[in-house]
């Protein structure tokens, strides 16, 4: 059990201040609003995100912050449920876990505090923008993607064992 937080709760940290080191440079030293071009397909630019993720439902009502953090909070349930499944040795999972984790409280985080998500990132291609985003969401989009990529490599490893009874049926 301890290798399993170890590994799980250290990818979360790891998401989590990072999330937070960048949200607090990017508050620091750009305007609400203010643009500023990396490269041709990158900009930095600090908006508040009051809906779900990639701003979807962004500017309903006052109290959709609470909704949302009610929402993101609830998510954690899944989490905490494939934590309890996996295996020690189940590293992809774990850690697809904890970069999942660490995204979820970066983001509830600046509900809490904000009653909005800081993002920041903002991916373009010529005048067409990708919405705005933080670490937290590349941690979040990034430990899904691990999640599904071990849940199917579970399913191929159980899809080939064949369970004991039918191992003693095929010994015949």
């Amino acid at each position: 059990m301890k290798r399993k937080l170890f590994i799980t709760l250290l990818w979360a940290l790891v998401v989590f201040i990072l999330d937070f080191a960048t949200k607090k440079l990017v508050v620091g030293s750009l305007e609400y609003n203010e643009i500023k071009e990396v490269t041709g397909f990158l900009n930095l630019v600090y908006v508040e995100n009051q809906g779900a993720a990639f701003s979807l439902f962004s500017g309903q009502e006052s109290w959709q912050g609470i909704k949302m953090t009610l929402i993101a909070t609830i998510a954690l349930i899944p989490i905490i449920y494939f934590f309890y499944q996996a295996k020690s040795s189940d590293k992809l999972m774990l850690s697809a876990l904890g970069l999942t984790l660490g995204g979820a409280l970066g983001n509830i985080h600046d509900r809490l505090r904000f009653n909005a998500v800081i993002d920041f990132l903002d991916l373009h291609f010529k005048a067409n923008h990708w919405p705005a985003f933080n670490i937290a969401d590349v941690g979040i989009c990034v430990g899904v993607a691990l999640l599904f990529f071990a849940i199917l490599r579970d399913l191929k490893k159980s899809e080939k064992t064949p369970s004991k009874k039918e191992a003693k049926t095929l010994k015949r």
